[in-house]
C-alpha cells in the first residue's frame, strides 16, 4: 500500500493531516461548484418530474375510481341478471314438476311432444329426424291403445 500512498501524495498533494485513499479525491471532485445554468436546468427538471409525476398520480387515481365504479356497476348487473335466472329456473321446475305429477292416462305423448322441438330451422346442424316428429305426432293425434 505504500507504493500506492506515494502514488497518489505525487499526483494529488494531500493537505496536512490527511491520509491518502480514493475518498479523498472523489471529495476534491465534490467540493467543485457546478455552474449556475447546471444548477438551474436540474431545478427546473427536478420541478417538471414532479410535476409529471403529481399528473400521472391523479390520472392514476380517476382509472382507479373509474375502474371501482365499473366493476361495482357490473357485479349489480350480474346479481341481477342472477336472481332473475334464479326466479325463472324456479317457475320452470314448479311447472315441470307440476306437469309430471298431472298424469291422465292417454297424454303421455303429449307431454313427450311438448318436450320436443320441432322447428327444422333450429335444427339444420343436426341429424333428420324428419321420421321420429313425424311418428311422435302420429301417436299424440291416435294414441296406442292397449
Amino acid at each position: 500500500w505504500s507504493s500506492i500512498s506515494s502514488g497518489i501524495n505525487a499526483e494529488w498533494p494531500l493537505r496536512p493531516g490527511e491520509e491518502a485513499s480514493n475518498n479523498n479525491v472523489y471529495a476534491a471532485l465534490k467540493e467543485v461548484e457546478e455552474p449556475e445554468s447546471v444548477r438551474k436546468w436540474r431545478e427546473e427538471q427536478a420541478q417538471q418530474i414532479a410535476a409529471r409525476d403529481a399528473e400521472a398520480d391523479e390520472k392514476k387515481k380517476e382509472w382507479q375510481a373509474d375502474a371501482k365504479k365499473e366493476l361495482d356497476d357490473w357485479h349489480s348487473r350480474q346479481d341481477e341478471v342472477l336472481s332473475k335466472n334464479k326466479a325463472a329456473n324456479r317457475e320452470a321446475q314448479e311447472e315441470f314438476l307440476q306437469d309430471q305429477q298431472d298424469s291422465k292416462p292417454g297424454q303421455q305423448w303429449e307431454k313427450i311432444c311438448k318436450l320436443c322441438d320441432f322447428n327444422p330451422k333450429n335444427n339444420r346442424n343436426t341429424r333428420d329426424t324428419s321420421r321420429m316428429i313425424s311418428i311422435f305426432l302420429q301417436l299424440k293425434q291416435t294414441p296406442l291403445v292397449r
